[in-house]
């Protein structure tokens, strides 16, 4: 028997319907980690994704000897403190003669490994080695865009497997609506070859016109660095399905007889009986029928009173 542990506080209460299954989830947090041995590069771009994501995301700064997440047995403590911090996504970085400065990005469900991509960092610059305005500095939950340039991103199974993880790692919350005072930087991603992609991030400055939309100018502000694709380990079709499932209560019910068009909108067709028009009773009366109807009881009562006439004439006689 599994013994069901209750909260015994009012904040303990709270912190589990945080944690417990919503309709619509909230924004996913990353945790990032370190490996037994690090570099200074790889320090930095820890701490780099960290101030990206400082609104939702928990760094420790400890090694951790343990945690091999390609090797069977070395993801236990990976997927410990996955549920210790909730956290849905990790970084974790490491750094050998064999994997120098190496990146490993993975997603969880349910607190278990999903899917991994491990590269390599190479010509890393920071964000303070770029000169630019600190006003231009991403704002804390401010929306990015997401530029993926080359045709590798749709044709390489590894490249395509990156770019998910990417779009997961940093686009945060998904919204329904957008202001344009929140939207303040680009991530763009071009792929250099099959396993090599540019990374880099631009502050969007938005200038006038003389329309109503603005003219946009990009400055880079890094951080900026090539990501060498290593390995990656897709996850599991069950698990996949499993992940992929949608609450009844989100599936939006078919309108039927009803479709949409990126010109014309919202087509819908009406079909319509028919109404039998002939046979109907009209419930209005017609000037014209009712003036025959006069006219032929007038020519009826003519007629009878000539037949009288004439049966009296008759007697007469």
């Amino acid at each position: 028997m599994l013994r069901i542990k209750t909260p015994k506080s009012l904040r303990a209460k709270r912190e589990l319907e945080k944690r417990a299954p919503k309709l619509v989830e909230l924004g996913k947090k990353t945790l990032i980690l370190h490996g037994t041995k690090t570099s200074n590069v790889l320090n930095s771009v820890l701490t780099e994704i960290y101030h990206l994501k400082k609104d939702n995301s928990v760094k420790y700064s400890r090694r951790n000897d343990n945690i091999r997440p390609f090797e069977s047995g070395g993801e236990s403590s990976l997927e410990f403190y996955s549920l210790k911090t909730d956290c849905s996504l990790f970084v974790f970085g490491s750094h050998s003669k064999k994997r120098p400065d190496n990146l490993v990005i993975g997603r969880t469900y349910d607190h278990h490994i999903y899917d991994l991509v491990e590269v390599g960092v190479e010509n890393f610059k920071s964000m303070a080695s770029f000169s630019y305005d600190k006003k231009l500095a991403p704002l804390i939950g401010s929306k990015p865009f997401f530029a993926f340039m080359g045709e590798e991103f749709e044709n390489v199974i590894e490249l395509k497997h990156l770019k998910e993880v990417l779009l997961d790692l940093f686009r945060g919350q998904v919204v329904k609506s957008l202001n344009l005072a929140g939207l303040d930087r680009v991530y763009v991603c071009t792929a250099l070859s099959s396993n090599r992609v540019f990374f880099t991030q631009c502050a969007l400055r938005l200038k006038k016109s003389g329309t109503v939309v603005p003219k946009m100018e990009l400055i880079e502000v890094g951080p900026s660095m090539d990501l060498v694709f290593r390995r990656h380990r897709l996850p599991d079709e069950g698990l996949k399905k499993e992940a992929m499932k949608i609450a009844p209560e989100l599936i939006k019910k078919k309108e039927k007889n009803v479709s949409k068009d990126p010109i014309e909108g919202k087509i819908g067709k009406v079909y319509v009986p028919d109404q039998q028009i002939g046979s109907a009773s009209l419930p209005f009366k017609v000037k014209g029928a009712k003036r025959e109807r006069r006219e032929a009881k007038a020519n009826a009562e003519g007629n009878k009173h000539a037949e009288k006439k004439q049966k009296r004439d008759d007697a007469d006689a």
